[in-house]
């Protein structure tokens, strides 16, 4: 694949973390499956019997011929014609074990989101705030070219994953690619034990706004969001900014818990089966953030269960939206656990917004699109306590500016002055 291809090439669905883990697009149910349940099963299935009995008896390697790894094999071909590639999946036993993992918040690695490109191509969905990864430079959208040397961008995913993964303390080197500015190059990264904090928050200096960032939608999101934003309230916020860029989702339950406690009442999502039927997951009482000014920011990182809270907000009229558009993961992940400990991961329904509109391959488009300039940092709060005045002025992080200045031109703040200097700074 050439990099003038890879500049053209569209991101499809899927949120999976690097290393031990990946997100899921909202939700899960178990299920488990044995051979007596394969009901009606097709008579062109003989067809694979054929192969099977001749590839063993006259390929030229036999060597090769492991059952395990030719049965896996099967399996991803056959959930690649289902055209969901890199969301429904198979994960071997040893995956299967770590993506369980994965949503408490803790696993080992370099600390990204990984996702596939229309070809297949492995790429950046969005670095894990205060990760290797961050601290390397990598940004959404960076194209995986190679690992240690290897090619590996006609691999599976899965295979890319293993290639990446490594313990604490060792080192791996990605070559990756940028399609903003069309040019290669190698990244070398020491892996590391990775905590993910579900929710940060600082006060924005000089302002009356608290900016709380939601990393993922994990286990207790909704107790951390409810804590961070009694204490912001405490610390004098009287607006909120609500940073979800490079949030690669989470679990369902905590989606609608978070949104609840946004919203007053109403529908959080809607859940519609293959037959167009649609299930409505009411908004839960008794939220604490439903009346404070808002803002939410959202990117091309922004996937999955961050899309159905930005979807929720803007079918609301909560709040501002501003950012890019979002990555368009739709599909509700039901996983099936298999005889050998693996898990098929299936998309057996989407999600919707509450008034029906659709997130799968078409992402969240915000109310006020704005891309930061090339090579800018997000100020997450860790950078925000920190930071003054001055320095947030003279940052790049034109879409918490902007959303500083919507935030002022609200009748509540009334302050022309704060907002004409945002707005002068922006237009710089």
């Amino acid at each position: 694949m050439t990099m003038t291809h890879l500049t053209k090439t569209t991101i499809v669905a899927i949120s999976l973390f690097i290393l031990t883990s990946f997100s899921f697009g909202a939700g899960f149910m178990l299920g488990h499956v044995s051979p007596a349940q394969a009901e009606d099963v097709p008579a062109e299935f003989n067809v694979f019997w054929e192969v099977w009995q001749i590839v063993h008896q006259h390929f030229i390697d036999q060597s090769m011929l492991d059952p395990k790894k030719l049965t896996y094999g099967a399996i991803n071909g056959m959930l690649d014609v289902l055209g969901d590639q890199g969301h429904t999946r198979f994960l071997p036993p040893q995956e299967s074990a770590q993506q369980k993992e994965s949503i408490s918040g803790k696993f080992s690695g370099i600390g990204a989101t990984v996702g596939v490109g229309e070809n297949n191509v492995p790429l950046i969905i969005a670095p894990i705030e205060g990760s290797p990864a961050e601290a390397a430079g990598l940004q959404p959208g960076d194209f995986i070219i190679a690992v240690d040397g290897e090619n590996v961008t006609e691999l599976q995913l899965d295979e890319v994953v293993k290639r990446i993964r490594g313990d604490a303390g060792t080192k791996v080197v990605l070559t990756m690619y940028r399609p903003s500015t069309q040019k290669q190059f190698d990244v070398p990264i020491i892996r590391g034990e990775i905590k993910v904090p579900a929710v940060t928050w600082a006060m924005v200096p000089g302002s009356k706004i608290a900016v709380l960032r939601l990393s993922q939608f994990s286990a207790n999101s909704e107790e951390d969001v409810i804590k961070s934003f009694n204490a912001a309230k405490s610390a004098g916020a009287m607006g909120l900014i609500l940073d979800l860029r490079n949030n690669p989702g989470g679990l369902l339950d905590q989606a609608i818990r978070v949104i609840s406690q946004f919203l007053k009442d109403g529908i959080a999502v809607l859940e519609e089966d293959a037959q167009k039927n649609r299930t409505a997951y009411a908004v839960q009482p008794g939220g604490v953030v439903s009346d404070i000014p808002m803002v939410v920011l959202i990117n091309r990182g922004s996937a999955s269960a961050s899309e159905i809270f930005a979807g929720a907000m803007q079918d609301h009229q909560r709040g501002i939206v501003i950012g890019e558009k979002t990555f368009g993961t739709g599909t509700v992940l039901q996983p099936f656990e298999l005889s050998d400990r693996s898990t098929l991961l299936l998309g057996i329904s989407q999600w919707l917004t509450p008034k029906g509109r659709l997130i799968r391959k078409l992402g969240i488009s915000p109310d006020i699109e704005l891309l930061l300039p090339e090579g800018a940092q997000m100020l997450p709060p860790s950078i925000l306590r920190t930071i003054t005045v001055a320095g947030l002025l003279q940052s790049q992080d034109t879409q918490l500016l902007k959303a500083l200045a919507e935030l002022h031109a609200l009748p509540k703040f009334n302050d022309k002055a704060y907002q004409n200097f945002l707005k002068f700074h922006l237009m710089k």
